[in-house]
């Protein structure tokens, strides 16, 4: 996993999770919390309610992303930038300031300003966005989205999200953002509840993910909780998130948000990094598809990811015949049996590759034997 330098702020495996707050100079955003228009209210509020809590990096949002709400010019995000500007130039606190915006002209006059990144919301619809960035040696969140300047986040499929996410590239110091919230009507709660799922296939990209998860739709939904109830399912889905591999979480409620992140990361699975003259990196892979994105990355054949990933499965309540038709299909195949003391029950051990020649193998023994290794087939996908 490639670590990001953010103006001197270290971004990635090596790092603690990072903690971005959210300011707002634009009246139409929904959390008026962060809403400003006055330079110097809004440096108190990022020094005292962001920088203060534990936020690393602020993001400085110049108009609403909400669909309901017209989008902004370049030119009209350009006249609310000498605000933003002179909020950075207020702030007593030490942090990497963004600027969230879709536009290549608003992110070079920022990064020309005061400003260390950029947190493209369109994901370099703009096509100019990676060449400002890269040319300015920034760091650059880009959120998945479709090619389209006025759409941002509006992907539903996760597959369609990954590949969203190579529109126009990556340069080496992008973040990836799969983006979570309804930024379409078309997108459902189911859609980012498995983008949520199926989250560590983003690291198949190699580089460090953004999450932006804070009091989302399909988060209260499942406890049936109001925004301002929310808190405590946020911060139980930033802890698994940074389990399964974000580094950076987007959030206004900061100083919580730090803390469920650190927990996240202290019981995140261990990764070796140094060995001598050689690094070495377990990748944290529990299916072939998360198996095929690194595949993929390294320009490997696709189908050796069905032979990544082993898979420990428990069989109860099988009768002798089928117990006696998978000692001798593993003979033939590299599928593990661990038999113990219940002679109706095994523990099967291997990859998805010999669940499949097993499956083959023992088809037609009886119809229980044969649904159980269709769910287990099923599983390891």
């Amino acid at each position: 996993m490639r670590n990001v330098d953010a103006a001197g702020l270290g971004i990635g495996d090596d790092y603690p999770p990072r903690i971005m707050g959210v300011l707002n100079v634009s009246k139409e955003s929904p959390y008026k919390p962060s809403v400003f228009d006055d330079a110097g209210e809004a440096a108190e509020y990022v020094d005292r309610e962001l920088i203060d809590e534990g936020a690393d990096i602020v993001d400085v949002g110049l108009e609403s992303a909400n669909k309901r709400f017209e989008v902004l010019s370049a030119e009209d995000e350009l006249d609310r930038l000498d605000t933003a500007i002179e909020v950075v130039e207020s702030v007593s606190g030490d942090a990497v300031f963004s600027i969230e915006t879709r536009y290549h002209e608003v992110a070079e006059a920022a990064l020309d300003a005061n400003f260390d990144m950029v947190n493209d919301i369109c994901g370099f619809a703009d096509p100019k966005m990676p060449e400002v960035c890269d040319a300015r040696d920034a760091a650059v969140a880009k959120m998945a989205s479709p090619p389209d300047l006025e759409r941002p986040g509006a992907v539903e499929e996760v597959d369609d999200i990954y590949e969203a996410l190579k529109l126009n590239g990556i340069t080496d110091k992008t973040i990836v953002d799969p983006a979570f919230g309804g930024w379409s009507e078309a997108k459902t709660l189911e859609d980012d509840r498995e983008t949520f799922e199926r989250l560590r296939e983003f690291r198949g990209f190699g580089q460090p993910i953004l999450v932006s998860i804070n009091r989302k739709n399909f988060l209260r939904d499942v406890a049936g909780r109001s925004t301002e109830e929310a808190l405590p399912v946020s911060l139980a889905a930033t802890s698994m998130a940074v389990e399964r591999g974000a580094h950076v979480v987007r959030t206004h409620d900061v100083a919580e948000t730090r803390d469920a992140a650190l927990i996240g990361k202290r019981f995140a699975r261990r990764r070796v990094r140094e060995a001598g003259d050689v690094d070495v990196e377990e990748l944290d892979v529990t299916t072939v598809r998360e198996a095929r994105r690194h595949v993929d990355r390294v320009g490997g054949d696709a189908d050796a990811a069905r032979h990544a990933t082993a898979r420990v499965f428990e069989l109860t309540g099988l009768d002798s015949e089928e117990k006696g038709a998978l000692r001798a299909a593993a003979t033939e195949t590299t599928l593990v049996l661990v038999e113990g003391d219940d002679e109706t029950s095994l523990l099967a051990v291997g990859t998805p590759v010999a669940f499949e020649n097993t499956a083959t193998a023992v088809g037609g023994v009886s119809g229980a034997l044969d649904a159980a290794f269709e769910r287990i087939t099923e599983s390891s996908r």
